[in-house]
């Protein structure tokens, strides 16, 4: 038996007829040179109604039509992306993550640079979220980090203010 192989048009339609004459499974299987899973499976595929008797149908689902790449694509568009900085990092959010309204409070464990919140805080207001505050545990305030984000409340635990 062949596992894995692919089905011709011929092999579909002799499958057809002999499932139309109730053809056992076993008899299937050895004509056609597949396993039983491979017949039910390519029977539900195929919309054709298969009755084994002993065989238990342990298949998933598996949908008539795949979505085609274009279809794949628009589907995994719905998360926004923001790069923090161009080709190193990015950070995502799904698009029904924050609603029109939403009041928004970003935490995050270190402001460096700021690109990291500030990109947070960007997606948030795409989505129409409203950033009421970041937070933060670190601040290293010699890289100016806060600059970037100086139309929001910020707030952090531990602020080093030099490299020292």
């Amino acid at each position: 038996m062949t596992k894995g192989k692919q089905w011709s048009a011929q092999e579909e339609a002799e499958l057809k007829s002999l499932v139309e004459a109730n053809t056992k499974i076993d008899e299937i299987s050895i004509k056609l040179q597949k396993t039983p899973g491979a017949i039910f499976l390519k029977c539900k595929r195929l919309g054709i109604e298969l009755k084994a008797k002993g065989y238990a149908n342990t298949s998933i689902p598996i949908p008539r039509e795949l979505p085609s790449v274009e279809e794949t694509a628009k589907i995994l568009a719905g998360a926004l992306r923001l790069a923090t900085q161009p080709g190193l990092d990015k950070i995502e959010v799904h698009k029904d993550a924050i609603s029109k309204g939403d009041k928004v409070l970003i935490h995050d464990d270190l402001l460096a640079t700021g690109g990291t919140a500030e990109a947070a805080c960007k997606l948030v207001e795409k989505l129409g979220g409203k950033v009421i505050q970041i937070s933060f545990i670190i601040e290293l305030a010699f890289l100016n980090g806060r600059e970037k984000l100086r139309n929001y409340n910020v707030n952090s635990l531990i602020t080093y203010e030099d490299e020292n």
